[in-house]
């Protein structure tokens, strides 16, 4: 099988050690890519709901993989997310071709891309990191429900449904009004530090579009996640591209979307809490 090259790939919230994650799906788009630079946007593995019990051999196989990855020479940045915060231990350490930071910025083609998980932004986590928790079991339970579903679906010749997909807003806060305020927050700052680029990963919410504010413009992009979207993001052609997985292999990219904001939103008030976001 041959490997596209790509110069930087950016996937995140792979969750693997639950039921809900696409370990087998990880595996073959990893092996069908050669990248020079990986960025794991943080939720590569679940710590809240991780168990002895469970972590089969499909889970294990994108571990070494991974390795094997850095072994061959490309560079791989892990920024650790909330469900796999027990990597923030190692933030700082640098192993040669793997390091592990909060944030990354990196340089291509004439572009700077800022890199971070986006739960520094989740109020839940910061006030309520017990029902967040809860909210994620919850939202376990309802991913192995989902497929039990859409096996008895299939078998019925139905289209496969997403019901950890329509209660998302309710676990994970992420109605559209909220979602906005993530958004515009986070383009706000990349606009004020003065990136070309914003990437998030967390809210499981795959997106590329280009944000105006009053102070200038960036394009915000989030990964998306591997339990129910299977996607990343590819720098091809001096741009990121919002790639989609799916069950035959085969990939396909999504367009540009355009907003403006009339106002700052709510950046402001993040400023202060945040700063050491800010920091680069």
């Amino acid at each position: 099988m041959s490997k596209r090259p790509v110069k930087a790939v950016i996937i995140s919230d792979i969750h693997l050690g639950i039921y809900g994650s696409k370990a087998v799906q990880v595996y073959n788009y990893l092996k069908s890519i050669q990248p020079e630079w990986l960025i794991l946007n943080g939720d590569i593995f679940d710590g809240w709901r991780f168990s002895p019990s469970y972590f089969p051999a499909d889970h294990l196989r994108v571990v070494r993989y991974l390795l094997k990855m850095a072994e061959n020479g490309v560079k791989i940045v892990y920024i650790p997310g909330n469900h796999d915060e027990i990597m923030r231990r190692f933030v700082g350490t640098d192993f040669g071709l793997l390091k592990v930071v909060n944030k990354f910025i990196l340089q291509l083609d004439g572009t700077s891309t800022w890199i971070f998980h986006g739960d520094v932004f989740d109020v839940v986590m910061h006030h309520s990191k017990w029902l967040a928790k809860m909210g994620a079991r919850g939202y376990g339970m309802l991913t192995w429900i989902n497929r039990l579903v859409n096996t008895i679906l299939v078998f019925f010749g139905r289209n496969k449904i997403s019901l950890a997909g329509k209660i998302k807003d309710k676990i994970k806060g992420g109605s559209k009004d909220e979602i906005s305020k993530f958004e515009s927050t986070v383009a706000g700052l990349a606009i004020r530090k003065g990136y070309h680029y914003v990437v998030c990963g967390h809210i499981h919410r795959p997106v590329k579009k280009r944000i105006l504010t009053p102070k200038g413009g960036v394009t915000y992009l989030n990964s998306g996640d591997w339990v129910d979207n299977m996607t990343s993001l590819e720098f091809v052609d001096g741009d990121w591209q919002l790639m989609h997985w799916n069950d035959e292999g085969t990939e396909s990219t999504t367009a540009t979307t355009k907003e403006e904001y009339k106002a700052e939103s709510t950046e402001d008030a993040f400023l202060q809490a945040f700063r050491d976001v800010l920091r680069s």
